[in-house]
C-alpha cells in the first residue's frame, strides 16, 4: 500500500482560499424575495452581448441527441444518449471572438427533454442553456438554436443541463483558440475523462432514484444526519474512521471493474467506504464499473503518437458526474498554464486533482518510449488509461500506477493568476454567505438549507447587482467534497490566486472567491456532482433589474 507523502503535497490551500481578504462593506442573505431580477432575455442581456469583442465569423454546426450503441473498447458497447452517436461528441474549436451557431436537434426517445449548457464560458444568460431559468427545455423531436460570441479563449466543454443527462454520453470539448497566444508547444491533446455506467450496469436515473432514499432508506443506520448542523463527521457521511491507513491507490490494485464494484454497500449503485485524503474524507457516493480516458476504457486506450522531444500542451477536462481524478503521466512531469481557461504563473507537478467541471491546460516534454497517462478515480482504486507513444515499447497494464501520481500535486489554491487576468484591486460591495448543507443519510443536499426548487427557480436568489465587486463565502458544512461551479463568470479564489469558474470545497471548510458582477441575468451556482446537483445543491445567482 502506498501512501500520499505529506512533505510533497501542497494541501494547505484548498478550500481556506481567502482567510486574510478584505472585509465586505455589505453583506447578502441570498432571501431577496420580491425583488425585480434581471430577465434572461432582457435589454440588459443584450446591451452586454453587444459590447462583446466580435470578429463577425461564424461557426455553425449540428448537434443531435440520439440514442445510441457506443464502442468504449474492449467489447463494451453500451446504449446510452449520445451526440450524432459518439461519445466524446466532435470536439468543436474557434477563435476568441467568434460566433457560435449551434442547433440542438433532440432526437431522444419518448417525451425526453434536453438542453445544452456550455460550461465555463461566459456568455450571453438566454443561450446558457439551464432550463426553465434561461429557457425552456427542448421537446423530443424539437429544436433549439444557440448562438453567442465566445469573447474569452480557453478550454471548455459542453453537456445538458435537465436532470442527471451529464452522467450519459452527452458531451464533448470546446476548444476557443486565442490568436495572440504566447504559449510555446508544438502540438495538443484533447484529454476527456469520465466515470461510466449507463448502460452497463444501470442508467443514470436509476442511480439517482436509489440515492434519493438515503442511506437511512437502505437501512444503513439511523443517524440525525447534518443537515445545516454541525454533525461530528461519523454519522451522515460514509464513514471516515481509519483513514490513516486507507488505501490511496498504491500498486497491486485489482482490475478497475473489480474495484469499482467494490464498495461494500447494500445498494446497486451506492458506493460505501471510498475515501480520500485529499478530498478530506468522503471520496464519492457512486459505483462506477469504468473510468474513461476519450471515450475509451482502460484495456483498450486511447493512444496519442508523438516524437521525443516535442513540446504537448495536454487539455484536461473532467467531464465525470461523481469523481474526481487524480492525473500523472508516467515518466513526466507537468507544467501547468492553465485552469478553466485563465492563464496561472507556471508550475511544475508530478501530478494533478481535477474535480468535476474543472479544466487545466498542462505542458509536457516528451521522451522516448511508450508512456501511461493515468487518471486514478481519486479514492476509488480504480482508474481511466491512455497511452503516449513516442518509440519502441510494450503496452502497461491498465492498473498501471505511474510514481507520480504519489508525488508532487499543487491544489488550485495554491496557483496564482498572471498579471493580465487578476482582478483589479477594489472594495468588495457584497459578500454572501454560500452555506453547502446536506448529507448522505437523507440525501437532502441543498444551499443555505433550501433545495433548489425547479418549479420556483427565483424563489430564493442570490443577489448581486450590475458593475458591483462580490465576494462568496463558501461554507460546507457537509461531510463530503462540492466542485462548485458558477454560470456566466470566473471567480478568483482568494485576492491573488486562479481565476476558475468551478472550484473544489473540502468538507467543514471555507473558501472565498471573488468576482466581478459584469455579465446580467440569472446564473445557476451549484455542485457539479450531477447527482447532488440534481439533488438541490443549487441556487439562482440574479441580477437586480
Amino acid at each position: 500500500m502506498n501512501t500520499i507523502d505529506r512533505r510533497s503535497v501542497l494541501l494547505a490551500g484548498l478550500g481556506v482560499a481567502g482567510a486574510g481578504a478584505l472585509a465586505a462593506c455589505g453583506s447578502g442573505s441570498g432571501s431577496g424575495s420580491g425583488d425585480a431580477l434581471v430577465d434572461p432575455s432582457g435589454p440588459a442581456v443584450a446591451a452586454a452581448e453587444k459590447k462583446r469583442h466580435s470578429t463577425g465569423r461564424e461557426r455553425k454546426l449540428t448537434l443531435t441527441a440520439v440514442p445510441a450503441t457506443i464502442d468504449l473498447g474492449a467489447g463494451v458497447r453500451p446504449r446510452t444518449w449520445a451526440f450524432d452517436g459518439r461519445t466524446p461528441g466532435r470536439e468543436v474549436r474557434l477563435s476568441v471572438g467568434d460566433t457560435l451557431v449551434a442547433e440542438l436537434s433532440n432526437q431522444l426517445p419518448g417525451k425526453t427533454t434536453t438542453s445544452v449548457h456550455w460550461h465555463g464560458i461566459a456568455l450571453r444568460n438566454d443561450m446558457d442553456g439551464v432550463p426553465p431559468t434561461t429557457q425552456s427545455a427542448v421537446r423530443a423531436g424539437s429544436t433549439f438554436t444557440y448562438r453567442f460570441v465566445a469573447d474569452t479563449p480557453g478550454t471548455y466543454f459542453f453537456h445538458p443541463h435537465i436532470g442527471v443527462q451529464l452522467d450519459r454520453g452527452l458531451y464533448a470539448p470546446l476548444i476557443v483558440e486565442d490568436p495572440r497566444e504566447t504559449l510555446a508547444y508544438d502540438d495538443e491533446w484533447v484529454v476527456l475523462l469520465d466515470d461510466w455506467l449507463d448502460g452497463v450496469t444501470g442508467t443514470p436515473d436509476e442511480v439517482f432514484a436509489e440515492l434519493g432514499h438515503g442511506m437511512s432508506g437502505m437501512g444503513m443506520g439511523t443517524g440525525s444526519g447534518s443537515g445545516s448542523g454541525s454533525g461530528s463527521g461519523g454519522t451522515d457521511g460514509h464513514g471516515m474512521g481509519g483513514m490513516s491507513g486507507m488505501d490511496m491507490g498504491g500498486s497491486g490494485s485489482p482490475s478497475p471493474t473489480a474495484a469499482a464494484s467494490s464498495g461494500g454497500g447494500s445498494g446497486k449503485f451506492m458506493l460505501m467506504g471510498a475515501t480520500s485524503e485529499l478530498l478530506g474524507g468522503d471520496a464519492g457516493d457512486v459505483k462506477y464499473p469504468y473510468h474513461l480516458i476519450n471515450g475509451r476504457v482502460a484495456a483498450d486506450p486511447d493512444v496519442y503518437t508523438g516524437k521525443p522531444g516535442r513540446r504537448v500542451r495536454l487539455r484536461i477536462v473532467n467531464a465525470g458526474s461523481d469523481t474526481a481524478y487524480r492525473v500523472a503521466l508516467g515518466g513526466h512531469t507537468m507544467t501547468i498554464t492553465h485552469t478553466d481557461g485563465f492563464p496561472v504563473r507556471h508550475q511544475q507537478v508530478d501530478a494533478l486533482l481535477v474535480g468535476m467541471g474543472e479544466r487545466y491546460d498542462v505542458l509536457v516534454t516528451l521522451g522516448d518510449g511508450v508512456f501511461p497517462l493515468v487518471a486514478l478515480a481519486e479514492g476509488k482504486n480504480a482508474n481511466g488509461l491512455a497511452l503516449v507513444r513516442t518509440g519502441s515499447g510494450s503496452r502497461p497494464a491498465a492498473t498501471v500506477r505511474p510514481k507520480g501520481l504519489d508525488g508532487m500535486i499543487m491544489t488550485a489554491s495554491q496557483l496564482r493568476a498572471t498579471d493580465e487576468v487578476r482582478l483589479k484591486p477594489a472594495r468588495t460591495d457584497i459578500t454572501h454567505q454560500i452555506r453547502l448543507t446536506g448529507g448522505m443519510m437523507r440525501y437532502d443536499w441543498a444551499v443555505n438549507g433550501t433545495p433548489f426548487d425547479m418549479k420556483n427557480p427565483a424563489a430564493n436568489p442570490i443577489l448581486v447587482e450590475q458593475g458591483r465587486r462580490v465576494r462568496f463565502d463558501f461554507v460546507n458544512d457537509t461531510d463530503m467534497w462540492h466542485p462548485m461551479h458558477l454560470h456566466g463568470h470566473t471567480y478568483q479564489l482568494g485576492t491573488s490566486g486562479p481565476r476558475k469558474d468551478t472550484a473544489i470545497v473540502l468538507p467543514r471548510r471555507k473558501l472565498s472567491v471573488f468576482f466581478d458582477a459584469d455579465n446580467p441575468g440569472q446564473w445557476m451556482l451549484h455542485c457539479h456532482n450531477a447527482y447532488h446537483g440534481e439533488a438541490g445543491m443549487m441556487a439562482d445567482v440574479a441580477y437586480r433589474a
